[in-house]
């Protein structure tokens, strides 16, 4: 999912999207530890969209903060 597409979401579903995200990472280390992950990229590929999915949740916050003091 690309930055832009996780823009358009609300803050909720985004929060969401990382606790099922957060889920599937753990989901795909027990399929490390037992060996049965045959696609290894999906673990990085999954830790770079929880952390877009919380850059794009930061950068919300740092512009409530900041209409908050104007």
């Amino acid at each position: 999912m690309k930055a832009s597409e996780i823009r358009a979401l609300s803050s909720e579903e985004i929060r969401t999207n990382v606790d099922d995200a957060k889920e599937e990472l753990m989901n795909l280390r027990f399929q490390l530890a037992t060996g049965e992950l045959t696609d290894h990229t999906r673990l990085s590929y999954t830790r770079q969209l929880i952390a877009r999915y919380y850059t794009i949740l930061n950068e919300r916050e740092i512009e409530e903060e900041l209409e908050g003091e104007e």
